[in-house]
């Protein structure tokens, strides 16, 4: 019975449907709570879901169960990640490596742990309270008002409960960059122009591109949906990495505290890939620590 819920879990999670994971995962640890594989993977869907709290709960009950799996430590360490606690993932990545140093899954994330410590502790204690700055005091509930692109967001719960944890936390932004009004956000306060949002970037239920795409009905013909050729988006994918690389250096630079060089690397990520929101904070954060107002970006 545990087996066959265990099962459902994971087919619902490879379909991404995260809470139908939880619900099948759940039916198993109630038939047998002492499997610590069942609590890792709703340990697993939990994050996906961004909840975790819950995640680190189950994951600690991984651990507890087997304290020799190193998968369990890998999902400690996401946990903590995720609540932004990068020096416990650290420990809870490293732990899961000394009992196999072999072992890929606390490897996948000790790396972005670390950068993260290392991003959390900052060149200096006012390099690391950037976002702290932006985030707090009136001044935010003056300039998101005033810019148009972000006026609309602050009549959305969602988007002012992501104000209210980054406000408690500032190293919870790295959770909701990927929100694309958050992104929006971060450039008014940062005085930094950024792109403005687009048909594609709505925040509730967007209409697929290809349904806006589609002809009227009187059309007698549909035009065909635009090939994207692999050729393209390889070379995508390599501006990217190229982006990455620069970024990398630049962090280099910072910690040495070259940061006239690290600007420079920085400056050349964002013209690679200037949908990099990183690119921009980093630099922001350089220029704080040097004192230096912010300029605009062209």
């Amino acid at each position: 019975m545990a087996d066959d819920a265990k099962a459902k879990g994971n087919k619902a999670f490879a379909d991404g449907r995260f809470d139908d994971a939880i619900r099948h995962f759940s039916e198993a640890i109630d038939l047998a709570p002492g499997n610590h594989v069942l609590h890792s993977n709703r340990s697993a869907a939990y994050a996906s879901l961004q909840n975790y709290h819950a995640a680190l709960k189950d994951a600690q009950k991984t651990v507890e169960l087997k304290s020799d799996w190193p998968k369990g430590y890998s999902r400690l360490g996401a946990a903590y990640l995720g609540l932004g606690d990068a020096e416990q993932a650290v420990a809870a990545y490293e732990k899961g490596l000394a009992i196999d140093p072999s072992s890929e899954a606390p490897k996948s994330g000790l790396a972005d742990a670390r950068t993260s410590a290392a991003r959390s502790r900052g060149p200096s204690p006012q390099g690391a309270s950037l976002f702290a700055k932006i985030f707090q005091g009136t001044e935010i509930w003056t300039k998101l008002p005033a810019d148009p692109t972000t006026r609309g967001y602050l009549h959305q719960p969602d988007f002012l409960r992501m104000i209210t944890d980054i406000q408690k936390n500032p190293n919870n932004l790295n959770m909701y960059l990927s929100d694309s009004r958050m992104m929006q956000a971060v450039g008014v306060l940062l005085n930094v122009k950024m792109k403005g949002p687009t048909d594609e970037m709505v925040t509730e239920s967007p209409e697929p591109p290809q349904a806006r795409s589609q002809p009227e009905p009187a059309e007698p013909e549909p035009q065909p949906e635009p090939m994207e050729f692999p050729e393209e988006a390889k070379e995508a994918k390599q501006t990217k990495a190229e982006a990455q690389k620069e970024k990398e250096a630049g962090n280099a630079a910072c910690k040495k505290n070259d940061f006239e060089t690290a600007i420079q690397h920085y400056t050349l990520a964002m013209e690679l890939d200037d949908g990099g929101i990183s690119y921009l904070t980093n630099r922001a954060a350089v220029y704080l620590e040097m004192g230096k107002v912010i300029p605009l970006t062209p």
